[in-house]
């Protein structure tokens, strides 16, 4: 469905979608399940307009087809729903009572297909409001339901794919909300993780006697335990404590397949974020096999590898010395590759900042080699905490080895004047390189420098830095 059909149809919504509102009632079942597939494909218009004119009444109507009898109804209601939620995020929050109570009915009268989607669309509500949900008189209406569906499925049945899944975002979304839960979904989650290694473990060993296990039960289960380990914060740690994850982790980082590698280096973020004393010793063993998965062939492997060292770097200070060279490597070849996927790169500047904050003696020397696509790739991101760490990096490298930068210092200039509100202390750092650099090529050399800039550019520079 083109942009650019959507653009013609504009005048015409008005009228149109009050009319489609209304097939949703339609005595005919196929009317009904058309009307919400056609309904969510302008959910976007929808939003963009004030809420009592199109979203209440769409979201109204949309609601009671989710508790339609015809099974093609239901699914079809739910589907849009969930793309609604997507476009809508907190525009929802007024609503939700009445949104989790048809979810929570819908739970009651849906048979297995079904189920699947309604898993879908809590959890897309929950990704869509975030703390919002967490409220006493939504968790009570919400939680009970998709425990007892936990406790009815057998850890064999792929059922629970979904259910973590949609548990993960709830979790996340929940926050402390979600600790009277924690407790028995973390120790099924590390069950799920055991058994599905242990299985591999049996098959490798003897092929013609064991089945090869189905390796998403543990990929889920990891993926829920990031939601835990990111919606609980510091609150996991006694789950951590008592359970042996960080071993498990180091199998399931080297798993042969992909999507294992790529969960666990999330899951060992979540933990260096939310725990870091039960990680920390095992940074020794961890590092070589985070530094041999800086492979751009798998992006997603790479990128949450990626993340996962600057998230350690953080904590490590400048403990993280003896690691740099098993990683800055493979970073500043990554971050110089030709196609490399924008968030690789966005991932791996932050990294190189973040390491060159805590080792600045052991990654300013190659500083030229980096710098360019580093400040390329990090001006086109909003300000927030990895943006400010990074570029804390870059200042602190710059002061270790200023010729590093002269010859692209105009990217440097350029990638500071993306900053909307740096901190103070930031802004301080930013003041003193701008105007050491103009003050040691000369007023004469300077203007001719800042006549290349784009006038925009000299503007801000001018403005928030006087240079």
């Amino acid at each position: 469905f083109c942009i650019c059909c959507m653009q013609g149809m504009v005048p015409y919504l008005p009228e149109l979608i009050p009319h489609l509102i209304q097939c949703l009632c339609d005595k005919k079942a196929l009317v009904r399940s058309i009307a919400c597939w056609t309904l969510s494909r302008y959910a976007h218009w929808v939003v963009s307009q004030p809420p009592d004119s199109y979203l209440k009444p769409l979201m109204t109507e949309l609601l009671k087809r989710i508790l339609d009898g015809n099974k093609r109804v239901q699914e079809a209601a739910c589907s849009a729903f969930a793309t609604l939620e997507e476009e809508a995020c907190t525009e929802l929050v007024p609503y939700l009572s009445f949104i989790l109570d048809t979810l929570v009915f819908a739970f009651g009268k849906y048979q297995h297909k079904n189920l699947l989607i309604l898993y879908d669309a809590i959890g897309t509500l929950a990704d869509s409001v975030g703390h919002h949900l967490n409220q006493s008189e939504y968790i009570q209406k919400l939680m009970p339901p998709l425990i007892q569906k936990w406790n009815e499925l057998k850890d064999e049945d792929k059922d629970l794919f979904p259910l973590l899944e949609c548990l993960s975002s709830v979790a996340t979304a929940l926050q402390s909300g979600f600790l009277p839960y924690c407790e028995p979904v973390y120790q099924r989650c590390v069950t799920l993780v055991q058994k599905t290694l242990a299985q591999a473990m049996m098959y490798n060993q003897q092929p013609d006697q064991y089945e090869a296990p189905d390796k998403d039960f543990m990929i889920v289960a990891l993926d829920l335990l990031s939601g835990l380990a990111e919606g609980l914060g510091g609150h996991v740690e006694q789950l951590v404590a008592r359970s042996n994850i960080m071993t498990l982790l180091f199998q399931c980082m080297q798993d042969t397949m992909p999507e294992v590698r790529q969960s666990s280096f999330a899951l060992l973020g979540d933990l260096t974020k939310a725990c870091f004393p039960h990680v920390k010793p095992c940074i020794v063993e961890f590092m070589p096999i985070l530094g041999h998965n800086l492979n751009p062939e798998f992006i997603s492997v790479c990128n949450n590898a990626t993340w996962a060292i600057g998230e350690i770097s953080m904590q490590m200070g400048a403990e993280m010395q003896p690691y740099v060279g098993l990683v800055l490597n493979n970073l500043v070849e990554i971050i110089n590759r030709p196609n490399t996927p924008k968030t690789l790169l966005e991932n791996t500047a932050i990294t190189i900042g973040r390491l060159g904050y805590v080792c600045p003696q052991e990654v300013a020397p190659v500083l030229q080699q980096f710098i360019r696509p580093w400040c390329t790739s990090l001006r086109n991101i909003r300000d927030n905490e990895e943006k400010d760490s990074a570029f804390r990096g870059i200042c602190v490298m710059i002061g270790v080895n200023p010729g590093g930068v002269v010859q692209d210092f105009i990217f440097f200039c350029d990638a500071v004047a993306s900053w909307v509100s740096p901190k103070d202390d930031l802004r301080d750092m930013f003041y003193k390189i701008l105007h050491g650099f103009k003050d040691q090529v000369g007023e004469e050399n300077w203007q001719q420098f800042s006549e290349q800039f784009p006038p925009l550019l000299k503007e801000r520079l001018s403005a928030c830095y006087g240079v």
